[in-house]
């Protein structure tokens, strides 16, 4: 059964490979040995051909089931998260050195049965990295944590992302526990603990909002000194997941990009099969780090 989500009726401009080739095939192996869990499989990301086969991957922290149920989203939830893992930064550590990783993704579900929100999962994950090599460059995609955010900032990844998803109209729709607002504020917050991190958030489109919604998200965003945005299409892994409202085009697309660019965003990736995490190594530059 391929591992891509199942599209129905998708426009002509949606072309993606079966996800074959060796060095997926020894990804997909080092990820199973390891028992440790990446986004592009629980997530039935659209990419994993491509970037398991470029040797990347987003790693996934503190399990396979998450405490929300977002109606877009494909990984497992439930009331009760499962034990954390304490070897848990170190495979992941291990994996990405194995892997010959350069630049490192690290995302988690939501866990707000923790009390930090599994905060700390992070920072040792962050050591453990550092451990096997200080130079590998290292980007977050964290849940909207409460109290413990500035812990995470102190162990100073070289990116921290939040992603706020989608427009406000539609936020609560689709992600019942979140708060528009407050991804706004946990941003802007991450920002005032370090001016010179990078800082980065992503969206979906096609959930029901309208282009000027769209715009009104990134100026959003860059008021909160934002420094990258990604901006891709939603794409429904179920039938029990909220249905795509449209396919946008990729003449829109590239509009959505330039009036990103225009706003002051250091780099803006906008594409119908774009995620927060695809090619995230290019949208950085070596002058942009500390």
């Amino acid at each position: 059964m391929s591992e891509l989500i199942q599209i129905s009726k998708k426009p002509s401009w949606f072309k993606v490979q079966f996800p074959d080739g060796q060095n997926y095939r020894e990804v997909r192996e080092l990820v199973k040995q390891n028992n440790i869990h990446t986004i592009c499989q629980e997530g039935k990301c659209p990419n994993i051909g491509d970037c398991w086969n470029r040797r990347t991957a987003s790693f996934m922290l503190l399990g396979d089931t998450c405490t929300r149920a977002c109606r877009y989203c494909n990984v497992k939830t439930g009331n009760q998260g499962q034990a954390v893992d304490p070897e848990e930064p170190r495979k992941v550590a291990e994996s990405i050195k194995v892997m010959g990783i350069k630049y490192a993704v690290i995302t988690s579900v939501d866990r707000d049965d923790l009390e930090d929100g599994g905060a700390s999962q992070y920072i040792k994950t962050i050591e453990e990295i550092r451990k096997i090599d200080p130079t590998i460059r290292i980007e977050l995609l964290t849940p909207d944590y409460k109290d413990s955010l500035k812990s995470v900032v102190d162990a100073r990844p070289d990116v921290f992302g939040h992603n706020i998803e989608t427009v406000r109209r539609v936020h609560k729709k689709v992600r019942a526990k979140g708060d528009y607002d407050y991804s706004l504020e946990l941003l802007r917050k991450a920002k005032e603990f370090d001016p010179k991190m990078i800082t980065k958030s992503g969206m979906m489109v096609g959930l029901g909002e309208t282009n000027e919604e769209i715009l009104s998200t990134l100026k959003d965003l860059r008021e909160q000194s934002i420094d990258i945005v990604t901006i891709g299409q939603y794409l429904r892994p179920t039938e029990r997941h909220e249905k795509v409202h449209r396919y946008v085009t990729p003449d829109e697309f590239k509009s959505f990009e330039q009036e990103g660019k225009k706003l002051g965003f250091k780099n803006v990736f906008s594409g119908p099969l774009v995620r927060s995490s695809f090619h995230a190594d290019e949208l950085v530059n070596e002058d942009d780090f500390r």
